[in-house]
């Protein structure tokens, strides 16, 4: 047990190194984020009076943004050399259609979900358990998209839910201590909200750090408008941050068992 915890806090400091080495060279990206972002705000304003034709182009512009976003994290994380102006524009279309095709998998049966959920209190906790196991099962698609080939988004879902029940411990031990001040009731908030999308919603990607920093700075008792203004500032990198540590985490995670982990830092103590 001792070994597997010295393994793991081994693994999280190299992922941490490697995390600001990648936000040194991938920082350029916030201006891709706030610019997703506003664009994405600008999409559902034109597209709210068009029905069902704008909830496909919402749908649309959802998967450039993420595929393009996913693109520059893959460089960053990746690659050796800094991120250019060049880079952000030649991101956008990457990854489109592996984005737009994980989504219309799960579209018909959240839709199918979120019908039932309105009809009972019973069908309503059936639908919250089933958004929290996709939360969980399918928490590392946006990785596996960039970093593991695949041939069909199905591939994308199995190789989600494989690296969860191999890894399921190091992966979200991270997040469960951010999460710790802010209690379990939090989880089971950002489960119900961010489930449903496979981490491929734009909107609900920039909530995660968004929510979690305002519930730290709650607890340190900043006043409101205070607040608002720091998490503001510090969302765009801290969606960076995130994203080039779950990079990281998940290379370094595919590449190795747990088993290999113990072994090779065993070696490390020989030394």
């Amino acid at each position: 047990m001792i070994e597997f915890i010295l393994s793991t806090l081994h693994l999280y400091r190299e992922v941490l190194h490697a995390t600001v080495r990648s936000f040194r060279r991938g920082w350029l990206a916030i201006v891709a984020v706030v610019g997703f972002a506003g664009a994405m705000l600008l999409a559902m304003q034109l597209a709210a009076p068009l029905g069902i034709a704008g909830g496909f182009i919402l749908g649309a512009a959802n998967a450039l943004f993420v595929g393009a976003l996913l693109s520059l994290i893959e460089q960053a994380v990746k690659g050796a050399r800094s991120l250019t102006g060049r880079d952000l524009i030649e991101s956008m279309g990457h990854y489109f259609w592996d984005v737009i095709s994980v989504g219309f998998i799960l579209w018909v049966p959240l839709l199918v979900l979120d019908k039932a959920a309105t009809r009972s209190p019973e069908t309503g906790f059936l639908a919250a358990a089933v958004l929290l196991l996709l939360f969980i099962l399918l928490n590392p698609a946006p990785e596996v998209i960039y970093q593991v080939r695949h041939d069909s988004p199905l591939d994308v879902l199995k190789t989600s839910y494989e690296f969860v029940l191999e890894n399921w411990i190091e992966w979200f031990l991270p997040l469960a201590i951010v999460l710790a001040p802010l209690g379990l009731t939090f989880f089971f908030t950002l489960s119900h909200r961010f489930g449903g999308g496979a981490g491929l919603n734009l909107l609900e990607l920039l909530s995660l750090p968004f929510l979690l920093l305002s519930g730290w700075l709650a607890q340190v008792g900043l006043s409101e408008g205070v607040s608002a203004l720091v998490v503001f500032l510090l969302t765009p990198p801290a969606v960076l941050l995130m994203m080039f540590f779950r990079g990281h985490l998940f290379a370094a995670l595919q590449g190795s068992s747990r088993r290999q982990r113990l072994f090779q830092h065993g070696l490390r103590d020989q030394r």
